[in-house]
Order: structure tokens, then C-alpha cells, then sequence
């Protein structure tokens, strides 16, 4: 048959109806799909340093000569282990295999390797790679594409297929960008890109390859933004007339800082248009951002509107359903809660009142999305922690009122230039100034040597009537050299902490239990939580003082932050101890600013310039469409020049609908495919 982009996956020559089963779990259904499922690294093999001067635990490539050959032996529990070394004159590199029963019948003593992995210190000192890949010298393969992997397909036989559908696809590639770009800013074509992505000759032609796809996903991006922005530009049923901020101050029993006071009026200057908000709160964590929203929504329901609050988590809307009902004690203002768990006598009550007008403000999680829930007159729609919504599930409350204002809150601290980019539907205000009385968090970075120290640490603070957390990277055993939260709780509870109440946290629970967990921790019944990053958001602990992060190299530097954030939120010194074995430089520089550093915005700034994780926007991209290839932590430029490209583009074509941007239009029409009601159509 003809092959064409469309083809399923399963018709493409080496696949089959099983093989495509196995695509399908990598999001790969079609041959479309197959070339543009980008390597995610490559072994580079040609380019080799030599053994003394390449960088620990990262990946590099060895030319050394065999030194001896490979000796076998089996261990305790079957395992055969194979050790050899190798040397290029100046120094030897140990070489380690694990169950491979044919190493010694592939290297012979005295022939020359490129040897390609992670270089460790073994026990002795010296230095090891462990079960690298090699090929003799002389059969050098330059680049090789890595793809992400699933069980069964393995990134070889992924190399082949997508081989085999760049050949039958040859000179029938639809380009999706107009010429006249291609032209003006020297791009490759769409073919000859997707051909160099996936089989580069040399480092020119990746970076030109990666330069016009990063391109093309980053200005469909931006031009669907901006369409977004404009398509917002409808006129709100809920402008507010009458400012009663200095009403809902006199409920407060502290003065808001004077960044919590300019975002309260740049929001009710937003407003008091026939426009809706749609605002970005962005702040730090502890900056204050909760008592803005109650400012807002004390002002909307005096103007006669209802105001919804959607929460990713169960315990944060209880803890913000607490704060609202604490602070309108006061007042005539109805303050409700609609979670999963709340009865069903309850909802039907909540409901009822909602759509009634009876009740002002409701604060729950996604159950406000569900179709029964109604309003009577919605103007005012929050959301807590942007980054855990997709833009579908904010349209669909929206949706329940007519054009209400947005705001949106984050506390993922980016730059505010990148912000601007990033979030090109909304404006944004942020919080750079925290509330008085908050005391610093000392933040200590250590090996893994200081772990007995660190239990009497632990332990003096749980002794005095405190409480603390242990991170782990991973919920289970299985990622080698990482520790598991599930596995390590279990060891501490029964040896190290056999005395106090040890709780187990991570995301794989049911959500029921985890919110029993947090809630237990919050009321003091358990003394230490052993958790993985579910508690990046939705628990707040004043008597929580100690938090130890083991493998603090697996997270991004906005991450680490977050979690720091969970302590310090009371009266009492607080300590972030980082745990890491790293001996990488720019990963023990990234922890060293973590340590030093308590503004997450200067944060965020270092972790772009030196170009680290930059998982504080992670991969979810806060609901916008997922990047295949772009990284716009890692891709600032390209991002700036798409966005100016993208703005100049729109400024003479608000919808795409002119022939010379069909392509374009298209382009943004498929990027943008399932974001529900936020469609640029």
C-alpha cells in the first residue's frame, strides 16, 4: 500500500498488529505520529574525552584500549557479574557488566573501543563505567538517536521503523510552514529537518534540525495564545461599579504588604471593564496570594456576583474553606465547600443554595465542574495552583457564568520576562514581597554519610513536639541508586523511628487514603511523613520544622523550592536539608543557589542561566498544549522570536483566515486539537 502520514502504525513495514500495540502505549498511532516522535538523547560517539578529564555522571564517550580481558564470576543470588579495564595511555577505566553471559566473547584484550556512559568513583577510587555500550573504534557510529522506551520495544528497533517511514515518505512530507519563513529566517525544510532530528551526520546538522521544529511548535504556540487573548476580548455580565476594598481590610487582623495592595488593584482595575480579568497571580510561596483572592471575591460578592474557588486537592480546599470562613465570620457573606467527599445530603444542599443565589462563594475541587453544579449569578472564578489544571477543566467553570472575571494562581515562581510569553492569554501580577513575621528557612546541602547524623536531628526536633517530612524521588524500589518512599519508611518506622509515628505518602494511593494521611499529619497524629512530591501542594503544617530531601539532584530547582515551602509556615526555626551523591558540578551548582537562595524568582532566573532542569514550568506546561520538542526554559530565544513573529502576524490577522497563513492556521488548529472549550477555531 501507499504510505502516507496517515497510515496507521500497524502497516508500516516491521510493525504488524502487536509491535503497533506496543507504539500506541508511546502515544504512536500513526506515521505522522512516528516521525515526529523525537529522540530524547543521543549517544554521541564522536566525539571522546579522555578517561582523567570526563566529567562524573554524565554521559561521555571513552576511546581506550582493552587492558586485559574480562573475568566472570557469579554472586550471591545468581547474579553474573563481569568486570574489565580498559586505558588511553593516561589513565584506566574500570568496566563493569551485569548479566550479559556474551561480554567476554565481544571485547578481546588489546583492541581499541569507544566505550559510551556514565563515568562513577567505584569503591577503591579509581574510575568506572558501569555496563557502558561500546563498538570497536575503527566502526565509530557518530550519532545514534535515543527514544523514550516502553517494555518490549526498545529504542533499536524504534531507530528502524522510523528509518523505514522517512524512506517511504521521501519527497511527501506536508510543509506546515509558509516559504516565505522558510526564506527569511533560513530555516531547513519540514523533510529535511524530521530527517535530521532523527539520523544527524554531525552536531550542525541536529542543532539545524532542532532550530526550524523548536521554531514551528514554539510560533504555533504563540499564535494560538495571542488567538486565545483576543477570543477573551467578549464583554463580562460582572463588571464591578463599587470598590469596597477598604471594607474587607478592616476584616483582616494585618496590613496586606504593598505588593499584595497593587495586585488587589491592578485585578479590580481589570475588573471594572466590560472586559473580563483573565489575571495571573504569580507569588512565591507564603507571599500572601489567598488573602488577594478574598479581597476580589469580598468586592465581587458586594457587587452582587458569586464567586467559585477550584482547588486541586481535597485538604487545600478544606484549609482555604477555613481561612474564608474564618475571615467573613463577620460579614453576611455565605461561604460553602464542595469536594468529592462532601455527603450527599450536603451537595444537594450546596448545590441547591448555588443555584438559588443563596450562597456567595464556593470553594471545592473539580466536583464544581460537574454539569449539575449551577450558579445563579457567577462573576468571579479562582483557581489554586494553575499548574495542576489543564485549561479545559478552567474553561469548563467559567463556562457556568457569563464571561466571568479569571484568576488564576500559581505559586511555580518563573521569570517575569518568560512569564509574559509563557502565559500570553492572561496578564499577570505578581507577589515579590513577603508578609511580615515569616522567618527564613535554613537550607543545608549534604552526602549521604550525614544520614545518622540527620536521624538525631530528626529526632531531637519530633522529641520537642515538632514534626517533619523525608521526600523521596521514587514510591518504590526498582531505580537504581535511588531512594524509595515506600521502601525507606518501611526501614525507619521499624528501626531508626521504631518510637514515634511514621506515615507513607505518594500518588499512587487511593485519593481517600492520602487525604486521611495529610489530614493526620496536619492534626499532629503522626510525627514524620515519608512521602514523594504529592505534597508539593495541598498541606499546610505550622508545626512542621525539619524537612529532609534524599536524591535532591532528581528534582528541579523550582520543585526543591516548593517543597521547602511546606515548612517555616510557623513560629518555630525551620531546616531544608538537601541530600545529594552527586559529584556533578552544575547539578551540586544548581543545589549550592537552593541553599543560598530563598527568592524563587532569583530562583528561577540562575536555573535558566545555567541552563538546569528548569522543571519549575515541568512538563505539563500549565495547561497548554504538550511540546514534543520545545523546551521554553531551555529555548528562551527562539521563544522571544517566535513570540515577536507570532505578534506581528496577528496584528494584521486576527483569526489566520488570509491564504498566505492557511498553513499557519492549520498548524495552530492541530497544536491546539483537545483543549476543550479553549479551541482557537
Amino acid at each position: 500500500m501507499q504510505l502516507s502520514e496517515n497510515t496507521s502504525i500497524k502497516y508500516l513495514k516491521g510493525v504488524g498488529p502487536k509491535r503497533s500495540e506496543l507504539f500506541a502505549r508511546l502515544g504512536v498511532n500513526t506515521v505522522s505520529e512516528l516521525i515526529r516522535f523525537y529522540p530524547r538523547v543521543y549517544e554521541d560517539f564522536a566525539n571522546t574525552l579522555p578517561i582523567m578529564d570526563a566529567p562524573f555522571d554524565t554521559q561521555v564517550c571513552i576511546k581506550a584500549v582493552l587492558a586485559a580481558p574480562p573475568e566472570t564470576s557469579r554472586v550471591k543470588g545468581g547474579m553474573l557479574i563481569t568486570k574489565a579495564s580498559a586505558t588511553d595511555g593516561r589513565g584506566f577505566l574500570n568496566l563493569t557488566f551485569f548479566n550479559n553471559k556474551y561480554i567476554s566473547s565481544l571485547l578481546e584484550e588489546g583492541a581499541e573501543y569507544l566505550f559510551y556512559g556514565k563515568i562513577t568513583e567505584d569503591y577503591y577510587g579509581g574510575r568506572e563505567m558501569q555496563s557502558p555500550k561500546f563498538v570497536l573504534s575503527e566502526k565509530g557510529t557518530g550519532f545514534r538517536p535515543v527514544y523514550p522506551q516502553t517494555e518490549n520495544l526498545n529504542t533499536r528497533a524504534i531507530e528502524k521503523c522510523v528509518r523505514t517511514a522517512l524512506d517511504g515518505l521521501k519527497d511527501t512530507v506536508e510543509e506546515t510552514l509558509p516559504g516565505r519563513i522558510i526564506e527569511k529566517y533560513s530555516m531547513l525544510s519540514l523533510w529535511g529537518a524530521l530527517e535530521k532530528i532523527h539520523f544527524p551526520k554531525n552536531t550542525e546538522d541536529l542543532e539545524n534540525a532542532r532550530r526550524r521544529l523548536i521554531f514551528e511548535e514554539l510560533l504555533f504556540l504563540q499564535l494560538g495564545m495571542l488567538m486565545l487573548r483576543e477570543r477573551g476580548k467578549s464583554v463580562t455580565s460582572a463588571r464591578i461599579t463599587e470598590d469596597h476594598t477598604d471594607g474587607f481590610l478592616k476584616l483582616l487582623p494585618y496590613n496586606l504588604t504593598a505588593a499584595q495592595q497593587r495586585a488587589v488593584s491592578e485585578a479590580l482595575n481589570d475588573m471594572k471593564n466590560d472586559r473580563p480579568m483573565n489575571r495571573l497571580l504569580e507569588g512565591d510561596v507564603g507571599s500572601g496570594k489567598t488573602a488577594v483572592a478574598a479581597a476580589l471575591m469580598y468586592n465581587a460578592v458586594k457587587n452582587g456576583f458569586q464567586c467559585a474557588l477550584m482547588t486541586p486537592t481535597e485538604i487545600l480546599s478544606v484549609q482555604h474553606f477555613n481561612f474564608f470562613t474564618e475571615i467573613f465570620e463577620k460579614t453576611d457573606i455565605n461561604v460553602r465547600l464542595l469536594t468529592g467527599s462532601t455527603s450527599a445530603a450536603e451537595k444537594k444542599s450546596v448545590k441547591y443554595a448555588l443555584e438559588a443565589g443563596e450562597t456567595d462563594i464556593v470553594i471545592g475541587t473539580h466536583a464544581l465542574i460537574q454539569n449539575n453544579v449551577r450558579f445563579n449569578k457567577l462573576g468571579l472564578v479562582v483557581t489554586d495552583e494553575q499548574h495542576r489544571f489543564g485549561v479545559s477543566q478552567r474553561a469548563a467553570l467559567t463556562g457556568k457564568g457569563n464571561n466571568p472575571h479569571v484568576l488564576v494562581m500559581s505559586a511555580t515562581p518563573i521569570p517575569r520576562t518568560l512569564g509574559l510569553v509563557v502565559y500570553g492569554d492572561l496578564d499577570i501580577s505578581l507577589l515579590d514581597e513577603m508578609p511580615a513575621g515569616r522567618k527564613p528557612i535554613k537550607t543545608v546541602l549534604v552526602n549521604p554519610s550525614y544520614h545518622e547524623r540527620l536521624f538525631a536531628f530528626l529526632k531531637k526536633d519530633m522529641d520537642a513536639g515538632r514534626q517533619c517530612y523525608i521526600v523521596c524521588p521514587v514510591i518504590d524500589a526498582g531505580a537504581e541508586g535511588l531512594v524509595s518512599a515506600e521502601e525507606f519508611s518501611t526501614q525507619l518506622a521499624k528501626i531508626v523511628f521504631k518510637k514515634y509515628k511514621v506515615g507513607v505518602l505518594h500518588g499512587n494511593m487511593k485519593p481517600d487514603l492520602k487525604d486521611n494521611l495529610m489530614r493526620a499529619f496536619a492534626q499532629g497524629e503522626l510525627s514524620l511523613l515519608v512521602s514523594t512530591t504529592v505534597i508539593e501542594v495541598g498541606i499546610d503544617v505550622p508545626n512542621a520544622t525539619v524537612m529532609v530531601i534524599e536524591n535532591a539532584e532528581r528534582f528541579g530547582l523550582s520543585q526543591l523550592h516548593q517543597l521547602r515551602g511546606r515548612i517555616g509556615r510557623g513560629g518555630h526555626e525551620s531546616t531544608c536539608v538537601l541530600v545529594s551523591g552527586s559529584r556533578n558540578e552544575d547539578t551540586l551548582k544548581r543545589l549550592k543557589i537552593l541553599r543560598d537562595t530563598s527568592d524563587g524568582f532569583k530562583i528561577a532566573e540562575e536555573d535558566l542561566k545555567i541552563r538546569g532542569p528548569g522543571d519549575f514550568l515541568g512538563k505539563r506546561q500549565h495547561g497548554l498544549p504538550a511540546l514534543k520538542i520545545a523546551d521554553i526554559t531551555e529555548d528562551t530565544k527562539i521563544l522571544f522570536s517566535a513570540r515577536k513573529i507570532a505578534e506581528s502576524i496577528i496584528a494584521g490577522d486576527k483569526t489566520l483566515e488570509r491564504p498566505e497563513n492557511i498553513l499557519l492556521k492549520k498548524g495552530v488548529d492541530r497544536m491546539f486539537a483537545g483543549i476543550g472549550n479553549f479551541t482557537v477555531n
